[in-house]
């Protein structure tokens, strides 16, 4: 098969070094030597300990807490490898920060995705591999290719492996009515009907949920979102669930757990049964949760790099 470098190598950053390292044991090669570090007074150094002349390399960094360290350091490691040479430079983003600022919702508003896709591409990405961009039209801000794989097979794998045949007597949930189709796509997969929780946000993490629109009344739920930020959204979504439609049960699933604040108090608080979570952010402490499972997306970014790095199709990888 035709391949793109003379050979390809995987680095990573301090942001998730344990799904880099999964991936390059899939894939059956080392992870690059590099050290990531900081000076005294917090500026990022990188250091490359191997040659990367004319090598397809792939930089495994998701932009999560602490998010501005980790896309300077995601920046600086491929500034560090143009300059020394690479063949290509793919930043691979499991999860990609600032993404909720995606277009003006108000006046002087700014679009932080478009600015980071910017970023990276005067930094001297070639091309970019994330999952999951919290709007599909991110793709369209840069001018290099984007690769947006779907979590949702691993979520349907899941599930389809937990329920069995029950699952048809289930009902997926959209949290709100921007997240429809994404719910709408995980829902035909499972062959489960579809209802939308109709909320109206007040202002930034807060959110007052509103009514139910679908039956679900004695039916086992399974709400699907994106991403879990504070946990506010989803939790209020879980309960009105409950209250409201008469739910029997709310299981919960979403591709990126950011979990910041209150989140993880409130999940354990909440009326949700589990929540299933991938780890394209580093999981937490399984003590602080009983509630909280992850999946690994390894193998399906293992896949995807190989199939970058061989020039196949890797759009099996979104069926």
């Amino acid at each position: 098969m035709i391949s793109h470098g003379k050979d390809i190598k995987v680095f990573t950053g301090n942001a998730n070094p344990k799904l880099a390292e999964e991936i390059c044991k899939l894939m059956g090669t080392k992870l690059g030597e590099a050290e990531v570090g900081t000076f005294s007074d917090g500026e990022i150094f990188v250091s490359l300990y191997e040659t990367v002349r004319g090598s397809d390399v792939f930089v495994v960094q998701s932009t999560c807490t602490p998010v501005n360290n980790n896309l300077m350091e995601l920046l600086i490691m491929i500034d560090a490898l143009k300059r020394a040479s690479a063949g290509r430079i793919t930043a691979v983003m499991p999860y990609y920060g600032y993404a909720r600022q995606d277009r003006k919702a108000k006046a002087r508003d700014p679009i932080t995705a478009k600015l980071v896709a910017n970023m990276l591409t005067a930094a001297g990405a070639d091309r970019v591999l994330t999952m999951d961009l919290h709007a599909s039209q991110i793709q369209g801000f840069f001018d290099i290719p984007v690769d947006n794989l779907a979590g949702n097979p691993i979520f349907v794998d899941y599930y389809a492996k937990k329920f069995g045949s029950a699952c048809e007597d289930m009902v997926v949930v959209s949290p709100d009515v921007g997240s429809v189709s994404r719910a709408r796509a995980f829902a035909q997969k499972l062959h489960m009907n579809l209802a939308i929780v109709d909320k109206r946000r007040q202002k930034a993490n807060q959110c007052e949920v509103m009514n139910v629109i679908g039956d679900v009344r004695d039916k086992d739920c399974i709400i699907f979102d994106d991403m879990v930020d504070t946990g506010g959204s989803l939790c209020n979504a879980a309960q009105a669930l409950i209250d409201v439609g008469g739910a029997k049960s709310v299981h919960a699933c979403a591709s990126h757990g950011v979990l910041s604040g209150p989140a993880i108090d409130r999940i354990n608080n909440s009326v949700i049964t589990e929540l299933a979570l991938l780890d394209t952010i580093p999981a937490i402490d399984p003590a602080k949760s009983g509630k909280i499972h992850y999946l690994s997306v390894a193998s399906m970014f293992a896949e995807a790099i190989e199939r970058i790095y061989q020039e196949v199709s890797i759009s099996k990888l979104f069926r």
